[in-house]
C-alpha cells in the first residue's frame, strides 16, 4: 500500500487523494496502468504535476479502458494540455466507438496543435467590446460581464481562459476608468413579481477553465430535466452506466404504463434527528425537481432503524417540509414494505445473489475485509437460516445477510438485513431483522416507480450497488443521480455533535437560534422563502459546496425588508423628559409600516412628555463625525416631527446619566438635524435576545483549527438576554414567529417563550452585514 501510495503522489496526488483512491480497486488498477505507460514514453519515473493531474482525470472519466494507451501517449506527449482539451477529447472517444478512429478528426475536435496567440486574443476581445460599447458606457460595472466572457470563450474556444479574462477585465478599464462611487453603489432592486409563487432569480457561480461566469437562473430553470440533462421518463437505458438486462425494456414499458411518463422523486429522511440547512437544499432538490417538470415527490422515512427513531423526529421532519412550501404527493414509510422487502431478500437468496454470514460487525468493518468463509454457503442452507433469524432464533450480531456484490468504493458484500430486538416505532415486535440503507433504498424507490433518485455526492460510492440489487432481482431499475452537499462556515450538524451541545447545557434543545437546524432558524424568524432564495443562490451544483453564514443572512434581509413591518425600540433605555410640553400632553403619531411603500399600512404610536430613547443615541462629551445626540447638538425623533435639544444632564449617585431634560421644536421650524433617531412612548417592556456565532472559528469540527474539540470552540458572547428592553405598542398583539423590524436595530422575530404579560423577541439578523455576527 505504501508503495502505491507513493506512485500516485509522485504524479501530484495529495497523501489523502492517493489513499481513497486505493479504496476503489479498479480505478487504482486504471490509474497504476496510465502511470506506466507514461513513464514507459517517457523513459523516465518522472511525470510532472500538470500531466499527472490530466492523467488522473482521464483514468477517472474514461469508460473504455482500451483507450488508456492512447490518451495516455496524448497527454505525455503534451497535445493535450488541458482540461478542455481532455474533455473534448473524452467526449469524441465516446461518440466514436470505433477502433480505428480518424487521428485528424480527432486532433482538431480537441484542438490539437492549435496556439492561440495573444494578438488573437486582444483582436477577439476588442471586437466583443466594440459590439457592447452603448451599453457598457451606458451601465458600466452594473453590466453583466458575463456576456462578454461568453462570447470571449466562445470565438477563442483553445485559449488559457485566465488570459482571456485578464484581456477582458483590461479592455473593460480602459473604456470606463476605475470604479467610481456610483459603480460600487447596490443596483436598484427590480419591481418584484406578484405571482403567488414567485420563480426567484439567482446568481450562480460557475468555474470553466480558470474563469468564473456569472449568469441569473431562477431555481426552476436550474431545475429542469432539459437544463439538468436528466434523462426522460421512461428513458433510464440512455444514462451513462446505467445497466440494461434483458428484461429492462419490459420493465420501463410497464413502468410507464403504471406513471404515464410523469416525473416522480422522493426525499427520504432518517427520522432519527432534526433537519437541518443541508437539508433544506435537498428538499429544494428532490420537491422542486418534481415541481419544476410537472411531477411528484414522496416524503419518505428511512425508518429502518428502531433503535434511533422518536415519534417527534417524524413530525418535525414533515412540518418542516410543509414550512418550507412543499406538499408531499403521498407520506411514505419504507417500514411500509418490510413485507415486501423480505419477500424480495428470500428471492435474491433463491438467484444465489445473497448468503447469510456468521462474521461478527467488527469483522465487517473497513474496505479490506477478506472474504466470508460463508460466500459460498448452499442456498437452502442460507434460506433456513434467513428464516432462523426471521424468527429470533439467533442474537444480535450473530449473523446477517450479506449480497453477493462489490461496491464502487472497493467495499465486499454489504449487508442486507441485520438483527435488532428492539420494537419498532410502527410496526411493534413483529420485526427482529431489519433491512440496511444499501438494500432498502433502491427496492423502495422500484416499489414507488422513482423516475429520479436524487441523492448527495457521497452516495455516488453506492450507485452500482443500486443498479446491481434492482437488476439481480429483475425488477425496475430507477436512475440514481448525486449533486453536491451544501454546508456551511461557524458550525456543525450532526446529530451526534448536536446532541452533545444540548446534553452539556450549552444550547438549550434542537431549536435553539445559534444551531443551522431548520427549527432553529425558524425559532431564530429566517422565513421559509429567503431559505429557498438561499439555496437557489447556491444553485444545483454537482461539487460540494461550503458557504459563509453571512451570505443566507444576505437572502433573509431581501425577504424581511419587504415583508417585515416597522416598529420602533430601545433595547437600552434611556428616560427623556420635554420640558416645554404639558404634563399631561398626549399626541398620537402614525408611523408608516413600510415607510418606502406607505401605502402598504401604518400604525399609531402615543407620544408624550417622557419618551425613551437609546443610551448609545446620547454622548454627554461630542466626539468628530457623531451625528446624534449632545449638549451642543440636537437631533430629530423618527416620524414625530420634532426636533429635541439638550437642556440638563442627570445622573445617578455612581455618576451614570440617567434623564435628559430636553425641549423640543417643530422640525419645519429649525434647522435640519444630523440625525434622526428612534424612540418610544407609553411602551411595553419586553425580552430581547440577541445572538452571535455560536462558534469562534470557521471549521470548529477541523483539528487543525480547534486541537481540543468542538465543544471548546465555544462563543462565550453568542447569547445576550435584555430583560428589560421596551417596544411600542403596535406589537403588542403579536403572535409567535411575527417579525418585525425595530428601525435602527435589526429584523426581530417573536419567540415561542412569549407570554401574555411579557413578549421575547429574537434578534433574526442585524440590518446590515456584520462579519462577527450570523
Amino acid at each position: 500500500m505504501a508503495d502505491a501510495v507513493s506512485i500516485f503522489m509522485s504524479i501530484g496526488l495529495s497523501e489523502q487523494k492517493a489513499k481513497e483512491t486505493l479504496k476503489n480497486e479498479a480505478l487504482t488498477s486504471t490509474l497504476k496502468k496510465a502511470i506506466e505507460q507514461a513513464q514507459g514514453l517517457l523513459g523516465s519515473a518522472s511525470v510532472d504535476k500538470t500531466a499527472g493531474t490530466l492523467l488522473y482525470n482521464m483514468v477517472t472519466r474514461l469508460k473504455d479502458t482500451n483507450r488508456l494507451s492512447f490518451l495516455t501517449e496524448y497527454i505525455i506527449t503534451q497535445k493535450i494540455t488541458s482540461e478542455l482539451q481532455l474533455s473534448a477529447a473524452l467526449d469524441f472517444l465516446k461518440s466514436h466507438p470505433q477502433e480505428n478512429l480518424d487521428r485528424l478528426e480527432f486532433e482538431t475536435a480537441c484542438g490539437v496543435g492549435v496556439v492561440v496567440t495573444p494578438e488573437q486574443i486582444e483582436d477577439a476581445v476588442e471586437l466583443i467590446i466594440r459590439k457592447y460599447k452603448d451599453q457598457l458606457l451606458a451601465e458600466r460595472y452594473r453590466f453583466n460581464m458575463g456576456i462578454l466572457m461568453g462570447e470571449a470563450r466562445t470565438a477563442l474556444k483553445w485559449a488559457d481562459g485566465k488570459i482571456v479574462k485578464n484581456e477582458v477585465d483590461m479592455q473593460v478599464l480602459h473604456l470606463l476608468g476605475p470604479k467610481t462611487e456610483a459603480d460600487l453603489e447596490k443596483k436598484p432592486k427590480a419591481a418584484k413579481p406578484k405571482a403567488a409563487e414567485k420563480d426567484v432569480k439567482i446568481e450562480q457561480v460557475s468555474v470553466e477553465n480558470g474563469e468564473a461566469n456569472t449568469e441569473g437562473k431562477s431555481l426552476m430553470e436550474q431545475l429542469r430535466g432539459e437544463a439538468l440533462k436528466f434523462h426522460k421518463p421512461g428513458e433510464n437505458y440512455k444514462t451513462e452506466g446505467y445497466v440494461v438486462t434483458p428484461n429492462t425494456m419490459n420493465l420501463l414499458k410497464k413502468h410507464l404504463e403504471e406513471t404515464g411518463g410523469q416525473v416522480r422523486t422522493r426525499f427520504p429522511p432518517e427520522p432519527n434527528g432534526i433537519l437541518h440547512i443541508g437539508h433544506a437544499k435537498a428538499i429544494n432538490f428532490n420537491f422542486g425537481f418534481a415541481k419544476a417538470n410537472n411531477g411528484i415527490c414522496f416524503l419518505r422515512y428511512d425508518d429502518t432503524n428502531p433503535e434511533k427513531e422518536e415519534e417527534k423526529y417524524f413530525t418535525a421532519i414533515r412540518e418542516m417540509v410543509e414550512w418550507l412550501g412543499y406538499k408531499p404527493y403521498a407520506v411514505t414509510h419504507a417500514s411500509d414494505n418490510f413485507q415486501l422487502l423480505y419477500d424480495l431478500a428470500v428471492d435474491l437468496i433463491r438467484r444465489g445473489h445473497a448468503y447469510v454470514c456468521h462474521q461478527r460487525g467488527e469483522e465487517l468493518k473497513g474496505h479490506n475485509v477478506p472474504p466470508s468463509p460463508w460466500r459460498e454457503r448452499p442456498v437452502e442452507e442460507s434460506l433456513i437460516l434467513f428464516d432462523r433469524m426471521r424468527k429470533g432464533m439467533f442474537a444480535e450480531g450473530e449473523v446477517t445477510l450479506r449480497m453477493k456484490m462489490v461496491m464502487e468504493d472497493g467495499k465486499m458484500d454489504p449487508v442486507a438485513y441485520r438483527i435488532k430486538y428492539t420494537p419498532h416505532h410502527r410496526t411493534g415486535d413483529t420485526w427482529c431483522i431489519y433491512p440496511t440503507y444499501d438494500y432498502t433504498h433502491c427496492l423502495c424507490d422500484s416499489i414507488e416507480n422513482i423516475t429520479h433518485s436524487l441523492c448527495t455526492k457521497e452516495f455516488q460510492s453506492r450507485r452500482s450497488s443500486y443498479f446491481w440489487l434492482c437488476n439481480a432481482l429483475d425488477v425496475y431499475c430507477p436512475v440514481q443521480w448525486e449533486y453536491g452537499r451544501l454546508n456551511l462556515t461557524y458550525t456543525v450538524v450532526s446529530k451526534r455533535k448536536i446532541i452533545k451541545l444540548v446534553e452539556t447545557g450549552i444550547v438549550r434543545d434542537w431549536d435553539d437560534p445559534r444551531l443551522f437546524t431548520l427549527t432553529a432558524l425558524r425559532r431564530r424568524g429566517f422565513p421559509p422563502q429567503a431559505i429557498n432564495n438561499f439555496c437557489a443562490r447556491v444553485g444545483v451544483t454537482v461539487a460540494q459546496t461550503t458557504m459563509e453564514p453571512h451570505l443566507l443572512e444576505a437572502c433573509v434581509r431581501e425577504v424581511l425588508n419587504d415583508t417585515a413591518p416597522r416598529a420602533m425600540a430601545v433595547l437600552e433605555p434611556l428616560k427623556v423628559t420635554i420640558t416645554n410640553l404639558p404634563t399631561n400632553a398626549q399626541k398620537e403619531v402614525r408611523v408608516p409600516d413600510f415607510p418606502a411603500n406607505e401605502a402598504k399600512g401604518s400604525h399609531v404610536v402615543p407620544f408624550s412628555k417622557t419618551i425613551f430613547i437609546e443610551k448609545s443615541d446620547f454622548r454627554e462629551v461630542m466626539e468628530k463625525g457623531y451625528k446624534r445626540l449632545t449638549p451642543d447638538q440636537p437631533v430629530g425623533l423618527r416620524h414625530a416631527g420634532y426636533v429635541i435639544s439638550v437642556q440638563r444632564v442627570i445622573k445617578d449617585g455612581c455618576g451614570n446619566v440617567c434623564e435628559l431634560e430636553v425641549t423640543c421644536a417643530s422640525s419645519d421650524s429649525v434647522e435640519k438635524p444630523k440625525a434622526f433617531i428612534q424612540w418610544v412612548s407609553d411602551p411595553l417592556q419586553c425580552e430581547v435576545r440577541l445572538y452571535e456565532r455560536l462558534f469562534l472559528h470557521k471549521n470548529p469540527e477541523d483539528p487543525a483549527e480547534v486541537p481540543a474539540g468542538f465543544l471548546t470552540d465555544i462563543n462565550p458572547y453568542s447569547l445576550t438576554v435584555i430583560e428589560s428592553a421596551l417596544v411600542d405598542r403596535s406589537v403588542g398583539k403579536s403572535k409567535v414567529f411575527d417579525k418585525f423590524q425595530f428601525e435602527r436595530v435589526g429584523y426581530f422575530s417573536v419567540d415561542p417563550d412569549s407570554t401574555s404579560e411579557k413578549l421575547v423577541f429574537n434578534r433574526t439578523v442585524t440590518l446590515k452585514e456584520d462579519p462577527g455576527k450570523i
